[in-house]
């Protein structure tokens, strides 16, 4: 994996999803430490670039570019996916809908069959067209067991080219919820250039010149930044309309808060993705600098930051003892005082703003959560836990202390200031918590065994559907190492089938969803396997000194996501830059 510089930045707030990938998407974290404060901003015009038709941006790499491959979804450099390779659909999280791209259009001529129409005259960086063969073989390589999609295929028969534009998609049972995912998720490779590598090659080749068939391709990379040039030959241009404005993409690693903020008031960087604390005096006052509301929470939320309690460690095995702990939490401190109201509090289902029309009012009025020392410390008398030796701390049922730690990595700071919060709240209701702050990297084999009491993680992003949410919680069976879903060990049957029947439903059937997911939010409040905390934001600081027409909630505004994260281009992010304007023009 990725070597990568210093940062302070939350867990991967950079728009990446997950440590391997599964149903939701996936992409490894960064790996801050200490802050570099007072480090001289770097120089983001060098190059000699013209400034006026170069996008300077940041808060994606931290460190050289690992590779250039598409199936590395979470450290190929940035723009690898979404740039230089594309996806049959996007995805438009304001419309709620996908977005027709290689593909023209998709349908399910039957329960179980996909059809894809692939579009005419959509070629390769290097010529040649990119027909059905191409989109058969690239899922085809799921197959590959180390793939990071390759659990389709436990699902997914077969998949084969009927002619040059329709490939035809057999399952064995029809999972539409997970299936869109998959539409928009992922990259298609040219069969003529892939064909016959390894299953090594494949998943960890660097794939140094990449042919791809979007909108830009690489031209340079350097220790920090990767540089891509615009296609002028993009079929895109033609087949959908548009074309994204800067001929030149420079994507900068910038080793640490201090030093984007100072590159975005230099003028030398028009798009930081990073985490800024304070960023909103900037907003707030004539610098020049903007994000998508001009009030708080100032940012779109992307995900949502969970406390996940181990439920095989005594009390967390106690639905009472992690309801009581949810009441403790006071998240209005941490969204003030840690966030500068940069991110906004969660609601009890943890669902994003976005899914608000599957959140079912009346069982967060009857069973959800607020933060109450009173009521923590009540249901704590009420299920059993009682201070009996007067320093102030409940025991366990049978009289044994509770000495809790929860975890976060170290450098995070505002996830680390969010554990104090944590841990003062819950002291205050009568729960011993103790932070602590291990390496990103230890975190990461500690939570995969199921080695923690606590800690706080936000691996699922916005999706085309709150499946991908639910299957993170509820995820079965539990495997001996948890890579990437359901890191608290919780089991319930009826839930996790209550998922896979969710998956089950069409994605037009609002209503089949919402029957389902009520049932889920009534056992996520009982049982509180996860702790929704607050919303994570989609960080998007905007110069408009060289670039203006920024996404924004202001009427008349583009309302594309301001984001060049990992996956995050097919989730508006590509379509961002086709709405920009150079700000002399």
């Amino acid at each position: 994996m990725q070597t990568r510089a210093r940062i302070l930045i939350p867990l991967l707030a950079a728009g990446t999803l997950a440590t391997a990938c599964t149903g939701g998407g996936g992409t490894a974290a960064p790996t801050p430490q200490t802050s570099q404060a007072g480090s001289a901003p770097a120089q983001a015009d060098a190059g000699g670039l013209p400034r006026n038709e170069t996008l300077y941006t940041t808060g994606v790499q931290w460190g050289p570019p690992a590779n250039f491959n598409p199936i590395r979804e979470w450290d190929s450099a940035t723009g690898t996916k979404g740039l230089v390779y594309e996806t049959l659909f996007h995805y438009d999280p304001t419309q709620a809908k996908l977005v027709s791209w290689i593909a023209e259009s998709g349908s399910w001529t039957d329960d179980k069959t996909y059809e894809v129409k692939i579009r005419q005259g959509v070629t390769w960086a290097d010529g040649k067209p990119l027909t059905a063969k191409d989109v058969a073989f690239s899922y085809g390589l799921g197959k590959m067991e180390a793939i990071p999609f390759h659990n389709i295929w436990d699902w997914l028969e077969n998949v084969e080219a009927v002619d040059d534009q329709t490939v035809r998609f057999t399952f064995s049972e029809a999972n539409y919820q997970e299936w869109d995912f998959n539409l928009y998720s992922r990259s298609i490779v040219p069969e003529h250039l892939w064909a016959g590598r390894s299953e090594e090659d494949v998943l960890n080749g660097v794939n140094e010149n990449p042919v791809g068939s979007g909108a830009y391709k690489f031209q340079s990379h350097d220790q920090d930044r990767v540089v891509l040039v615009r296609r002028d030959d993009w079929w895109g241009k033609t087949a959908l309309g548009m074309e994204p404005k800067p001929r030149y993409i420079v994507d900068v690693a910038t080793p640490s808060n201090e030093v984007a903020m100072g590159m975005l008031l230099q003028k030398g960087l028009d798009l930081s993705n990073n985490f800024l604390p304070g960023v909103s005096n900037l907003i707030d006052g004539n610098f020049g600098i903007t994000s998508y509301y001009d009030k708080p929470p100032y940012m779109l939320s992307a995900n949502t930051a969970w406390m996940v309690p181990n439920t095989t460690k005594k009390p967390m095995n106690d639905p009472a003892f992690r309801k009581a702990l949810a009441a403790s939490v006071d998240v209005k401190k941490i969204v003030e005082g840690v966030y500068g109201n940069l991110v906004q509090a969660a609601n009890p289902t943890g669902l994003l703003p976005q899914w608000d029309q599957f959140v079912d009012q009346g069982v967060v009025s009857s069973d959800g959560f607020s933060f109450s020392t009173d009521e923590a410390k009540k249901m704590l008398a009420d299920a059993g836990y009682r201070d009996r030796d007067g320093d102030g701390l409940v025991e366990n049922k049978d009289g044994s202390k509770i000495n809790l730690t929860i975890e976060v990595p170290t450098g995070w700071t505002d996830w680390m200031e969010a554990a104090r919060v944590i841990s003062s709240s819950a002291k205050a209701a009568g729960i011993e918590v103790t932070p602590q702050f291990p390496d990103f990297n230890a975190l990461v084999a500690k939570r995969g065994k199921g080695d923690f009491d606590l800690l706080i993680n936000n691996e699922r992003q916005l999706s085309s559907s709150p499946w991908t949410y639910y299957d993170y919680i509820f995820q079965l069976p539990i495997r001996k190492v948890q890579n990437t879903v359901n890191y608290g060990r919780y089991e319930n049957k009826e839930a996790w089938g209550l998922v896979q029947q969710l998956n089950r439903v069409k994605t037009d059937d609002i209503a089949g969803m919402k029957e389902i997911t009520s049932k889920l939010q009534k056992i996520h409040m009982d049982e509180m396997p996860i702790i929704p905390l607050w919303y994570n934001g989609l960080w998007a600081q905007s110069s408009n000194t060289t670039w203006k027409n920024w996404p924004s909630a202001a009427g008349g505004a583009p309302k594309h996501a301001p984001a060049m994260w990992r996956n995050w281009l097919e989730l508006g992010g590509f379509e961002m830059l086709t709405q920009l304007q150079p700000a002399a023009g």
